[in-house]
């Protein structure tokens, strides 16, 4: 990779990061509609898509860690240790899955869900472990209503604009190939 790919993705990974940080703050005011719309999930899944795996991953544990200790939203532990460990996995695997599969829109939805599957699963089994270091349980049925129930209004923002997002951007063009010498 050349070092304009390299300086533009880590431009566009403090981007990403930033948008994670302060998306919430639209939602926030209303924390039962903004835990319900994942805010910070888009802008983590779209670095991993645009950035790479190794960025996503970054971007993913940072963003919620920050927020916990910069403003004690969401609380530390267990809530932003365990999103750190699930945003991470959404941007590790939706980087790894877009390297993977072939170029095109069905592929990215194919990446998109299967990275918030893994991500929820990764989420479920933090929690699991978190709530078990805490002295408490985490069942089954708090997963599904804290995965899927309660995130319903996110998965579907997500699934509505994340891989048009990721077309746009990748039809921008910003990122030079190999072939391509860079002017410095």
């Amino acid at each position: 990779m050349n070092t304009y790919n390299k300086n533009l993705r880590m431009i566009l990974s403090g981007l990403f990061l930033a948008v994670a940080y302060s998306l919430p703050f639209l939602t926030g005011q209303i924390p039962e509609i903004g835990s319900m719309l994942c805010p910070m999930h888009i802008p983590v899944l779209i670095c991993g898509f645009v950035c790479g795996w190794h960025w996503g991953l970054g971007v993913g544990i940072a963003a919620p860690l920050l927020r916990s200790l910069t403003l004690g939203v969401p609380v530390l532990f267990p809530m932003a240790v365990c999103m750190a460990f699930e945003l991470g996995a959404y941007g590790a695997i939706s980087g790894v899955m877009r390297r993977l599969l072939p170029k095109g829109l069905p592929y990215i939805y194919c990446s998109l869900l299967i990275a918030m599957t893994v991500g929820r699963a990764v989420w479920g089994i933090a929690m699991v472990i978190c709530m078990g270091i805490k002295g408490g349980a985490f069942t089954f049925a708090a997963f599904i209503t804290g995965a899927i129930t309660n995130a319903i209004p996110g998965i579907i923002i997500q699934i509505a604009i994340i891989p048009p997002i990721v077309m746009a951007i990748e039809r921008w063009g910003i990122f030079k190939s190999r072939k391509e010498k860079v002017d410095e």
